[in-house]
């Protein structure tokens, strides 16, 4: 049975533009990275997504491998889809990757034809969709020539099962061969989506202006370190947290004495501004011209709010961006 979604909920989302394409995204973007997998209630993915939607959150984001098990955020996202959500196919954006650890054997992860358009029909089977929006590579392949892995990209593109391609995880030089190949088989690069906050800057050397120069829009993750830019650590390390179970991505040991005083310092001038620290850390990735949406993740509803919130103050002065730089690199 279908939801009857908020009437009034492009009021307050703002879109942008993604690169130079006719595409828009919202500012603010619902990653199913954690918490919609098949160990997660899906009662509360089911509200998650439902929830997002109302506040004008039209894009959501996943790659084949999410989970745990695998496929199994595809799975919960393609529940809804069927039901609460599908009238409103035609006012979402459901992205989608491929490219890591998948299936066994040599064919189920990297960059080869095999595998990219195998992953991409499976993963179609487990949303219940025709097509994605948007088909990713997740990450470059060493070893793959790149032609192929952006022949893969266009060939989704050209039997209707994607509308847009994009790159994830590929440096500048990566990004501006890649682009290449994929204008010259008249399939163009939609967008790129590298990691990107406060604590995690690498995109500003370079990547961010090739972004510009190539015409690709931006999709950042982890635009809150994981949790670390958020109130969840002003005060030491819940039980419940991220870095307090284990994890690949954040671990007790990343959060010393100096980082949470960084994080307090942060979030005293997020609330000078009258903001949380997660908005101030959203509004600081989005200020950036390059940079189309920021990807958050979330186990409450109210975190997806809080960070929609963000949206109301956007602007920062230079004396704020002066005192962020001087915080994060104490």
């Amino acid at each position: 049975m279908s939801t009857l979604a908020n009437a009034s909920r492009y009021e307050s989302m703002l879109f942008k533009r993604c690169g130079t394409s006719g595409l828009l995204l919202p500012r603010v973007s619902l990653g199913l990275w954690h918490n919609f997998g098949g160990v997660d209630a899906r009662t509360n993915a089911r509200e998650l997504l439902l929830g997002a939607f109302d506040l004008g959150v039209t894009h959501f984001d996943l790659a084949n491998n999410y989970g745990p098990p695998p496929g199994s955020a595809e799975e919960t996202l393609g529940q809804v889809l069927r039901g609460d959500l599908s009238p409103y196919r035609d006012e979402l954006i459901i992205s989608t990757k491929a490219g890591y650890d998948m299936w066994q054997g040599p064919y189920g992860n990297f960059g080869s034809r095999k595998y990219l358009l195998a992953s991409l029909d499976q993963s179609l089977k487990r949303l219940g969709l025709e097509y994605v929006d948007i088909f990713y590579h997740h990450r470059p392949d060493p070893d793959t020539p790149l032609e192929e892995t952006m022949g893969a990209l266009q060939q989704a593109v050209k039997s209707g099962k994607a509308l847009y391609v994009g790159i994830s995880n590929y440096n500048a030089e990566q990004t501006r061969q890649a682009s290449a190949i994929l204008r010259g088989l008249q399939v163009p690069c939609l967008v790129h989506q590298p990691s990107y906050s406060m604590f995690n800057r690498w995109v500003e050397a370079e990547l961010l202006q090739t972004l510009q120069q190539e015409g690709l829009g931006c999709v950042v993750f982890s635009p809150l370190a994981q949790g670390l830019l958020t109130s969840r650590y002003l005060n030491d390390i819940p039980t419940d947290s991220r870095a307090a179970k284990p994890s690949a991505f954040l671990n007790p040991t990343d959060i010393t004495a100096g980082k949470l005083s960084q994080i307090r310092s942060l979030n005293q001038l997020a609330t000078a501004r009258g903001q949380t620290l997660a908005q101030l850390a959203l509004a600081w990735v989005l200020r950036q011209p390059a940079v189309t949406s920021a990807l958050i993740g979330a186990s409450r509803l109210s975190q997806v709010r809080d960070c929609v919130g963000c949206l109301k103050n956007l602007d920062l002065s230079a004396e704020e961006l002066q005192s962020i730089d001087t915080i994060v690199s104490a």
